[in-house]
């Protein structure tokens, strides 16, 4: 099953007289439970790729299809809805709210969701058991490590079985032993739960560890490897 179909996508920034173009006709297929990295230098384009496809952002030409829905074809409240429910993201500077617990971290998205206020706590702390973080659910994010903080941003993509979970350079703020912790527990999860995972990065570890491969060039998809 395609969870993510991307066709001819373009993507131009204007900044002042000059433009820079982010993407250039770029094509690919993501199917379901695939464990996937877009690599590249520093302004390949794969950020730019990577919020297109969480819908953070929108294309200037071609089409983006998640889960069953054209992008191109929804409002700004639709795409809203479908970042809620479809997409979890992992960002790079973890991007935690710093007055909330472990716990009420994990918790917000589903609280966004509308879940009953028990439902919640149950599941948080459930998925925090399953990161490692047990002993952890009412510290703040200032009280952890980052990559006790990272796990935390983890457990708030996955906990409301998104169809894809998306993470910028995860593991840029980390150290190497850390990192390597962080992948091995995301490919747990991609292996146990289905869990679609699509990385964008320039750490060879990620790399390493990722079963298939796009690499991005100025704009461009220059190789799409399958290992």
């Amino acid at each position: 099953m395609k969870i993510v179909e991307c066709t001819n996508v373009t993507k131009t920034y204007h900044q002042g007289q000059i433009d820079i173009h982010a993407l250039k006709d770029v094509s690919f297929s993501i199917e379901k439970g695939e464990f996937l990295a877009i690599a590249g230098p520093s302004g390949s384009g794969k950020t730019t790729l990577l919020n297109l496809v969480g819908g953070l952002d929108l294309a200037d030409s071609g089409s983006i299809v998640v889960d069953g829905h054209a992008f191109d074809r929804m409002s700004q409240s639709q795409l809203a809805k479908l970042r809620l429910h479809k997409v979890g993201f992992v960002f790079q500077a973890y991007n935690l709210i710093p007055v909330l617990s472990a716990s009420e971290n994990v918790e917000f998205v589903m609280l966004l969701q509308g879940v009953p206020a028990g439902d919640r706590r149950k599941k948080a702390k459930a998925i925090l058991n399953e990161v490692g973080l047990e002993d952890k659910y009412d510290r703040r994010p200032a009280e952890l490590s980052g990559g006790q903080q990272q796990r935390v941003a983890v457990a708030r993509a996955i906990v409301s079985d998104p169809s894809i979970v998306l993470a910028d350079e995860p593991t840029a703020n980390l150290d190497s032993k850390t990192g390597d912790g962080l992948l091995k527990m995301m490919q747990r999860m991609n292996e146990d739960k289905n869990v679609t995972f699509i990385f964008s990065t320039h750490d060879k570890m990620v790399m390493d560890y990722a079963r298939r491969l796009l690499l991005i060039r100025d704009g461009r998809l220059v190789d799409d490897t399958i290992k």
